[in-house]
């Protein structure tokens, strides 16, 4: 099996992808390179997220990535162009938009999930200064009972006696 340079490599992957477009059959009778090895390299190409066409590839199988820079890039285009557009990379103008529609709504479901991390964040601000008032009240609380009892143990060793008894002397 031969090995080929990834310059090599990259010029035959330039001749396959956007804007040429050629196809896999063509390529390999003029580059002298198996077929199979053309789809190899197509199908690296796609797991790498990269815009690459054919009859399998009907852009579904994109990455998010790839997608996003799709809508990205046509988001200023006009109807002619991102026909144009699609027609180079082997898409449908329909998709772009599901895409872009995807988008919008991963924005706005992000959107709601920062609103609802801002009001929990807010509930818990608010349950924490409760819980320090409420610890700072116990804790004077506690400072007073202290404070009773060691005067209650201090009366009791100046009489020598319980100061609760009852007894008068």
């Amino acid at each position: 099996m031969p090995r080929y340079s990834e310059e090599r490599k990259a010029a035959v992957l330039k001749k396959l992808l956007p804007p040429q477009n050629r196809s896999v059959l063509s390529v390999s009778v003029e580059e002298g390179i198996s077929d199979v090895t053309l789809y190899s390299w197509l199908k690296q190409c796609r797991q790498q997220g990269m815009p690459v066409p054919g009859n399998r590839n009907t852009g579904e199988d994109w990455s998010p990535e790839a997608k996003l820079a799709v809508v990205v890039e046509t988001a200023s285009m006009s109807e002619a162009e991102l026909s144009a557009y699609c027609r180079e990379k082997g898409l449908y103008p329909e998709q772009v938009q599901r895409w872009k529609e995807a988008c919008l709504q991963g924005a706005g479901m992000q959107e709601g999930l920062d609103k609802a991390a801002q009001k929990e964040k807010r509930e818990s601000r608010k349950t924490i200064k409760k819980l320090k008032a409420e610890v700072r009240r116990k804790d004077k609380a506690l400072a007073e009972t202290t404070s009773l009892l060691v005067l209650s143990k201090k009366l009791e060793a100046l009489y020598g006696e319980d100061p609760d008894s009852g007894e008068d002397n």
